[in-house]
């Protein structure tokens, strides 16, 4: 069936011009009419000729045709709270229910091949700086949007807020209309007319580009970093790069300076460690004309990161496309990854002369819980006064992960591992994508889709590859955050006045 354009007549206004794709699911439909009107899909009736169009299929509809108008009924107004239930007791719960009640984030359902969607989605709400940025952001939303960078800011900020108003799976009716809308290629069909198996870090570096021509950068005018959107500053590295002839001596090397949002692991037979797949990524040979020599020529491409981001995505390469079967082939060889990784060696000397101090942060923080230990005042030992609260469950300070003159950067190199995006199957455009998040301390949520699941850290160390099993395939690596150091002597000394009074 064909693509029409009609008028939505609903009360008092009119939309008009909108698209009515009836390929796909009248859910669709009514979520982009639902990002109009603000009237959520189960609670909205379209009528057209006498007839309603239901949620599953347009069998019901004789005819459309364009310019034709619909009448659309439902309040946006808020629904009515729902009645308080009789307490139950964790005992009396089932899994299910049990589930429902901790402060695990909400699943996604699949619609239709969409999982690759959602696994990035998942991960990127890992990222408190950006869920923020996006609230803040939402009085720039227009009522119209549709389409574009802002179409997509706002339908990952509708849905991540409903996931937080909720412990159930949501249904990301308006982010997937979105998606397809302003990237065509991700609504392609297959011969049985679902959608097809989209290659996820695609989606992720779609997305990423979407939010970073609308969100725009923080920090002061006068700086250089507010030049830079939120998504450059908080996930964008540097790299100074030379490009040097090999075959001319005499022929100046080319400095230039690139930007990125990801860094790439390359994996051939000799990369068992994602360190030395991404050492690897530095230098490289590539092909192209020389001025001196007037034809083609073989050059030397070395790269230094300049600038490291709060936020360090890492790409494992993993698929290659294979000519014959025309398809992107899977890499499945086992590639280490660590839960802490530490980029210094990554970085050009200038930046790591620069890192020295938040890095000795961290190691004077290190040195200070050894002389602590050593000198029988650790806290096992300490004996807590009436309300007082052991130092595990103290609320912690922690200094800033970023230099002061450079919002959203990396002052230390640190990191550690906050969500995994993996794929199984043997093709990027087949099989099945899945985001795991950090929860807590060797505490991980399995975001399959609608269905979550705890695993540890061990199970997540074992998503390197090797099999059949998910395979990372993309890594979110957060800031390091060092504690501030409060003197147990400094402590002990303000609360002996206090004692003396009491005397």
């Amino acid at each position: 069936m064909p693509v029409y354009k009609v008028n939505i007549k609903w009360g008092k206004e009119k939309f008009t011009d909108i698209e009515c794709n009836t390929d796909e699911s009248p859910l669709l439909f009514k979520s982009a009419l639902y990002s109009l009107s603000g009237v959520v899909p189960e609670r909205m009736k379209i009528m057209v000729k006498g007839a309603t169009i239901g949620d599953e299929s347009w069998s019901n509809i004789k005819m459309l045709k364009n310019n034709m108008t619909m009448m659309m009924m439902g309040s946006a107004s808020e629904l009515p709270a729902e009645p308080v239930e009789k307490a139950q007791f964790i005992e009396d719960m089932s899994e299910s229910e049990v589930n429902q009640a901790s402060d695990y984030p909400p699943g996604i359902y699949n619609m239709g091949n969409t999982c690759y969607m959602a696994a990035t989605l998942q991960c990127f709400r890992t990222v408190p700086e950006l869920k923020e940025r996006l609230q803040n952001s939402k009085g720039r939303f227009s009522r119209q949007a549709v389409v574009g960078s802002e179409g997509i800011s706002a339908a990952i900020t509708q849905l991540f807020e409903e996931m937080d108003s909720t412990s159930q799976p949501v249904m990301p009716l308006v982010m997937v209309k979105m998606l397809h809308m302003t990237i065509p290629r991700f609504a392609e069909k297959g011969e049985q007319g679902g959608f097809q198996q989209q290659d996820a870090n695609e989606c992720w570096t779609e997305l990423m580009r979407m939010l970073s021509e609308f969100l725009p950068g923080e920090g002061s005018t006068t700086t250089e970093t507010v030049r830079r959107s939120f998504i450059e500053q908080y996930f964008g590295g540097e790299s100074a790069t030379s490009l040097k002839c090999s075959e001319v001596e005499t022929e100046a090397a080319a400095e230039s300076v690139e930007r990125w949002t990801q860094l790439r692991c390359h994996i051939n037979t000799e990369v068992r460690y994602m360190q030395l797949g991404l050492t690897m990524g530095l230098k490289e040979n590539i092909e192209k004309t020389s001025p001196t020599l007037g034809r083609n020529a073989v050059y030397v491409k070395t790269s230094l990161v300049k600038r490291l981001p709060s936020y360090l995505t890492i790409n494992f390469i993993r698929f290659f496309y294979k000519e014959k079967e025309s398809i992107n082939a899977k890499i499945l060889k086992d590639v280490k990854f660590p839960l802490e990784y530490d980029a210094y060696e990554l970085c050009s000397p200038e930046l790591k002369e620069k890192l020295a101090p938040g890095r000795d942060q961290f190691e004077d923080l290190r040195q200070k819980k050894i002389e602590r230990e050593l000198s029988g005042k650790g806290l096992e030992n300490k004996k807590l006064k009436k309300g007082e609260k052991k130092e595990d469950e103290k609320e912690k300070k922690y200094q800033p992960h970023s230099f002061e003159d450079d919002v959203g950067s990396s002052n230390s190199g640190y990191y550690e591992l906050q969500a995994v995006l993996t794929h199984q199957g043997r093709s990027s455009s087949s099989g099945h994508y899945v985001g795991w998040i950090k929860h807590k301390e060797n505490q991980w949520i399995k975001c399959d889709d609608d269905k979550l699941s705890l695993v540890t850290d061990e199970e997540i160390l074992k998503l390197s590859g090797g099999g059949d099993w998910h395979v990372a395939y993309t890594l979110l690596y957060g800031p390091k955050r060092c504690e501030v150091w409060e003197e147990p002597a400094a402590e002990e000394a303000a609360a002996k006045p206090e004692e003396a009074k009491m005397e």
